[in-house]
């Protein structure tokens, strides 16, 4: 394990303990409903993410689905769940152990840190309506995201030595334009769905601000 490494999953650590002091235990415990949430979503992205392809290790593309995850749970819950859904995929062989802090931090954090930006920028500049919120809040988000994510991650793995630059961009970085679509509209749909027939498992959507105008 590098330097670079062992910092990054210092640092995921302590974002993670971060979120969970900050999490209402009491009343997580006693929800049921938050329970189901969490624990529901951790278990769909550790399916997702299983769902990857590539040729070499570590330069693999899959679904992020993080944006809906962020919009849904919050920033806080947002990091405890895809934190769960990490551990498992590594501990189960998708990934290794050396690299769970680059991942917590490029694949997890940033993404779900760019999507709560962009949601928070949104709900106090621009008009609560439902289209801004699809759009603004998840569906650019979310090809942001992965073109950050892709690009960042590929970034380290150069500058590691662990692959060279014609590895990386060839296998890696060259196919931004081809996963930031897909992703922008996977969460898009996703939250669409969700604000429309599940209004109550979005913790960021309020028919107050988006519909009873």
């Amino acid at each position: 394990m590098s330097t670079f490494q062992t910092l990054a999953v210092l640092a995921y650590l302590a974002m993670l303990f971060a979120a969970i002091r900050f999490i209402d235990i009491t009343h997580f415990v006693k929800s049921r409903h938050q329970q189901h949430l969490v624990f529901g979503t951790a278990a769909t992205l550790f399916v997702l993410w299983l769902l990857k392809a590539g040729i070499f290790e570590g330069l693999d593309v899959h679904f992020l689905g993080l944006s809906v995850l962020t919009l849904m749970l919050g920033f806080r819950y947002a990091l405890v769940a895809s934190g769960l859904a990490l551990f498992g995929s590594v501990a189960v062989g998708y990934g290794s152990w050396s690299s769970i802090g680059v991942h917590g931090l490029l694949g997890t954090v940033l993404p779900i840190g760019v999507t709560y930006l962009f949601y928070m920028l949104s709900f106090h500049r621009l008009p609560r309506q439902l289209f801004i919120y699809i759009f603004i809040c998840a569906f650019f988000p979310a090809a942001l995201s992965m073109a950050l994510k892709t690009f960042t991650l590929g970034l380290f793995y150069y500058f590691e030595g662990i692959y060279t630059w014609d590895v990386v961009y060839n296998n890696y970085i060259l196919l931004i334009p081809l996963l930031i679509f897909p992703e922008a509209l996977l969460n898009g749909m996703a939250i669409t769905l969700l604000v429309i027939y599940q209004p109550a498992w979005v913790y960021t959507f309020h028919d107050k601000f988006y519909l009873n105008k």
